[in-house]
Formats: C-alpha cells, sequence, structure tokens
C-alpha cells in the first residue's frame, strides 16, 4: 500500500544529501513505500570517517564508498537522481535543482558541511582539507609526492621541508591523521626509500584548544596526546595558525610567534555548514548559528514550514543538553535520518511524534593502528 495525501496521490518525499542523514531517512521511508526522491550531487555514499585512510595509502577510494543506487535497490518506491540543489521555494514547495524543479510535500535537506578557513578561504589551495573523496586523493597524492621530492632533494634543509607534515587542528579527523602519517613516515615506508630515511619526517599537529580532542573527556584527550607523542607526533596546543604561504605555516602560541617551512600542510580545523542552509534561511526567515547552521525546531522542522526539516551537520538542534548544540557526528545524522523519516509516516496516519532526542552510543578516535579512545558515557576506554 503506498502513502497518500488528500488527493489520493502518494506522497511525495524529496531528501537532499546522500550522506548518513539523507541515506537513513531514504532507507526508513522506503520500507513505508511513500515516492522518495534521493538527490546528491554524486551517485554513491561516502564513509567520510575513514577519508583519512585514503589520505594515507591504507584503503582505496571504492573502500569507502557505496553506489546510492545499489544501496538502496530493495526499496523500490526510491528514486535516485544524480542532480545538485541550488535553491528552494518552500512556499510552493519545490526543490529547485540546477538542471530542474522537484515538486514536495515533504523536503528533508541534509547537505551536511564543506571546509571552513575562519575567513582566510585563500588557504585552501595551499593547506586542503577533507570533505570528499577528491579531496583525500589530492593530500594523498601530496603527501606520497612529498616523500619523492626528499628523494632527489640533496640540500638538508630543503629535503627536511618536504619531510615535514603539518596538521591544523587535533579534533579526531586531525588526530587520526597525524597518527597515520607518523605510522606511514616511521614505519611503512621505511625501506622503501634509499636516499631518505622516511623516519626523520616530522608529524606536527597544531591546535588552538588547550588539549587534543577537545569534545572528549580530560582523561582520554590526555591518552590520546601520550599516543600520538609515541608515535612520534610533535603536538603543540593552544597553537594558533597566523598565515599560509607556500612552503611555509606561521603560528602563535601565547607571546611565542613561529614558523614551519613545510610543503605538506593539511587542515582539520573545522567545518562550515553547506551553502544550501543560507538559501533556506533567506527563503523561509530561519535563524542561523555562526557556522551557518539552521536553528531548527524540536521536531527538526524548519520554523514556520513544519514540512521541511534539516539535518544532520545542517542543523543546529539545541533542544536537549542544557542548549548546546549535538554534535556534527555521523551517529546524530543516522538517529534524525530515521527520526524524521518515521515522524513523516505517523503524521500521515494522524498520529503525533514526540521531539527528537538524540542517544548518545558514544565516540571513538583511532590512533595508528594500535591504539584509540572511545567514550562510551560512564565507560571510558584507552588503549590497543
Amino acid at each position: 500500500m503506498v502513502a497518500t495525501h488528500g488527493n489520493s496521490q502518494p506522497h511525495r518525499v524529496v531528501i537532499v544529501g546522500g550522506g548518513f542523514g539523507g541515506l537513513y531517512a531514504a532507507q526508513e521511508l522506503g520500507r513505508s513505500r511513500h515516492h522518495v526522491t534521493l538527490v546528491d550531487k554524486r551517485n554513491f555514499h561516502l564513509f567520510q570517517p575513514l577519508l583519512y585512510q585514503v589520505a594515507t595509502g591504507g584503503l582505496s577510494a571504492g573502500d569507502i564508498s557505496s553506489p546510492l543506487r545499489a544501496v538502496l535497490n530493495q526499496h523500490k518506491s526510491v528514486h535516485v537522481l544524480l542532480g545538485e540543489m541550488i535553491d528552494i521555494d518552500p512556499d510552493r514547495k519545490r526543490v529547485i535543482l540546477a538542471d530542474r524543479e522537484l515538486e514536495y510535500d515533504t523536503a528533508i535537506v541534509a547537505t551536511g558541511t564543506r571546509h571552513h578557513y575562519f575567513g582566510n578561504d585563500h588557504w585552501e589551495e595551499r593547506a586542503p582539507s577533507m570533505k570528499t573523496i577528491e579531496d583525500a586523493l589530492e593530500v594523498r597524492r601530496r603527501i606520497f609526492s612529498a616523500f619523492e621530492a626528499a628523494e632527489k632533494e640533496s640540500d638538508p634543509a630543503k629535503r627536511q621541508a618536504w619531510l615535514t607534515f603539518v596538521v591544523v587542528g587535533a579534533g579526531p579527523t586531525g588526530v587520526e591523521l597525524a597518527g597515520a602519517l607518523a605510522e606511514l613516515a616511521h614505519g611503512t615506508l621505511v625501506e622503501d626509500f634509499r636516499s631518505i630515511n622516511t623516519s626523520d619526517a616530522r608529524i606536527v599537529l597544531l591546535e588552538g584548544a588547550d588539549r587534543v580532542l577537545p569534545p572528549y573527556p580530560p582523561e582520554l584527550s590526555a591518552s590520546a596526546m601520550r599516543s600520538l607523542e609515541n608515535l612520534g607526533v610533535e603536538v603543540q596546543t593552544q597553537t594558533f595558525v597566523t598565515e599560509i604561504e607556500t612552503g611555509i605555516v606561521r603560528f602563535r602560541s601565547g607571546d611565542l610567534v613561529g614558523e614551519f617551512a613545510s610543503h605538506t600542510i593539511l587542515w582539520a580545523a573545522g567545518v562550515k555548514a553547506s551553502k544550501i542552509g543560507l538559501a533556506i534561511a533567506e527563503r523561509t526567515g530561519a535563524d542561523l548559528d555562526r557556522a551557518g547552521r539552521i536553528m531548527v525546531e524540536p521536531d527538526l522542522s524548519v520554523p514556520g514550514y513544519p514540512d521541511l526539516f534539516a539535518i544532520g551537520d545542517l542543523a543546529h538542534y539545541a533542544h536537549q543538553d542544557e542548549g548546546k548544540p549535538l554534535p556534527g557526528v555521523a551517529p546524530v545524522a543516522m538517529q534524525q535520518g530515521q527520526y524524521v523519516a518515521q515522524l513523516v509516516s505517523r503524521r500521515l496516519s494522524g498520529q503525533s511524534t514526540p521531539p527528537f532526542c538524540y542517544v548518545d552510543q558514544g565516540s571513538l578516535a583511532v590512533i595508528g593502528r594500535n591504539a584509540a579512545v572511545a567514550d562510551l558515557g560512564k565507560l571510558k576506554l584507552s588503549g590497543l
């Protein structure tokens, strides 16, 4: 039986974004057989938490990407459409793509995040971030090209610049990337070169807060710090990047200013919501937070538009945990996707739905192959 609205036509749900939030919403709605259209500018789902493994050569791109059509092929009422959302008309209920418009009865927007250079977008070319497969492959190219350039360089200072890798930002991505880089340089590649000793590589991790993994409990941050140092990573906290030029990153730490000569500077310091957040705010009058996320209602709808939802990294949800927004992690998006899908079905059958409530199952950060930290609420683990 196909779910319908007032004129006996199938209830049309348009989902924008095939990340964790959008995919989980599509799978849940597919079971209830609404007419669902999932739009994404890529035709695959990307497992972003493992991008750092692609960047350091541990995995191939195909290992962390799954075709959306294959993932959803059992849900016959779900249609996958390759396209890019550029705007929305919430009053006429239309999602506007670059080449067409889609009418909807319910729209779920889950377009995620993009890089955030805090007003220094010109740094992006010199310090790439990792949000897409292309980003990870470019980072991998730069990392391995640096070792190749060092192999040919006879000047010791210039060689060391090629062998210095600076990671900016010590959240989970930065910590995992720095750990994988250290293992690559100090282990995997040691026997592969003749003119250089890859163990001479410096892996520098810069963080503006007073500890690595700021969202984690202090004891786990301390454990992660020890694991990084055991891998040979040089960690500098309370350190802020002030300029990135070709071959140089400048920083400030308290009254101290300094610089590193490095040809491989990698950005893991921040993200902001996709540009679609601004488009929705302009069309609906919704408020945005400093990261460009939409301030949503307790049911994840956009204020004043009960049939338009923002989920995942596009949503600022501050209706639990004393008003603090939920973290931008995959489990939040997955639970929100399932919640909104169930809300749509319940609403059509005349049932009410309580506000969304995130159930935190814990978080994990991997530091190299033999160490990790896990915050599982009352249980906090670190080590092998």
